[in-house]
């Protein structure tokens, strides 16, 4: 029999996922799982639990949690030969891969995504010795998010973003980088850069509005040099997606970006840590098969 592992972090979701753990197991189960499942009680514990159900054969491995929690199981997951398929029960603040993927948060639609969904092919992204599925920026905004207390997104979920964002704007100021990508170069000063793998990043569905999680390429954003009030009225454009038709905005896809900096600049990987700059980026086409929403036979 083929089997399950949901890997779960237990406080995501006000407790979501935890409570609604046993209907998850029991509708694997009725799917033809062996379904067991990992509690996470401390950072890396969801890349251990990945790495180890992987190196013991499972068919499927549910990331269950927010962003970063699907972080970690995608680096344990990533270097492995063979990798089992990839599951994602959405609890965190903004949800951002799973949005872009049509993934619903109400735990009996997403049971059926995982048990009756499809599998399709995505891309990811290899940093050094990390990987990351959705996003990898650099810049002070861009910090955001492993910035921002744990507390404080449980008590006002994405507005928590918004009121860390005010603060981080009094402090904005350009770096200069070099960055290559497929063969171009720019060299000056930036605000910050974004690596997209989808659509959706930070809660904002048209950051990268062309971004396709399975076509072999990253869409690179690069906010170059401004002022204060201009960066503000490139941030207004983006909620619309029209940012990308800026001049001081450059907007390509890429399959490969070297970022070097002069001076510090931390790295954002699907927001977490990375570490920091200079790195180089590198889309792996098709590394996964993940469970999705049933497509309309016209997609």
């Amino acid at each position: 029999m083929k089997r399950a592992r949901v890997i779960y972090n237990p406080s995501a979701g006000r407790e979501q996922v935890r409570k609604q753990l046993p209907y998850i197991l029991e509708r694997l189960e009725k799917a033809g799982y062996e379904a067991s499942a990992h509690a996470t009680t401390k950072e890396g514990c969801a890349t251990e639990a990945a790495d180890r159900a992987a190196e013991n054969g499972f068919a499927l491995v549910v990331a269950a949690g927010g962003d970063g929690t699907i972080f970690e199981v995608v680096n344990g997951l990533a270097g492995q030969k063979v990798r089992p398929r990839l599951g994602i029960i959405p609890a965190g603040t903004t949800n951002d891969f799973a949005r872009a993927l049509g993934i619903p948060r109400e735990i009996e639609a997403v049971c059926d995504v995982l048990c009756e969904g499809e599998a399709r092919p995505i891309d990811i992204g290899k940093v050094g010795e990390q990987y990351f599925i959705n996003i990898a920026a650099g810049g002070t905004l861009t910090e955001l998010t492993y910035d921002t207390p744990s507390k404080l997104k449980t008590m006002m979920g994405q507005l928590a973003y918004y009121v860390k964002g005010f603060e981080k704007l009094r402090s904005l100021s350009p770096t200069q980088v070099t960055i290559e990508y497929d063969g171009k170069l720019f060299e000056g000063d930036i605000m910050l850069f974004l690596v997209s793998n989808t659509n959706s990043v930070g809660g904002f569905e048209k950051l990268a509005p062309n971004a396709e999680f399975d076509d072999g390429m990253f869409d690179l954003t690069i906010v170059e040099r401004t002022s204060l009030p201009e960066f503000v009225r490139i941030a207004s454009l983006a909620l619309r997606g029209e940012h990308i038709h800026h001049p001081k905005v450059i907007h390509v896809e890429a399959n490969r970006v070297k970022v070097h900096v002069e001076g510090d600049m931390q790295l954002n990987l699907d927001g977490e840590y990375g570490g920091m700059l200079p790195s180089e980026f590198e889309n792996l086409h098709h590394h996964f098969e993940i469970m999705a929403p049933k497509r309309e036979n016209n997609e």
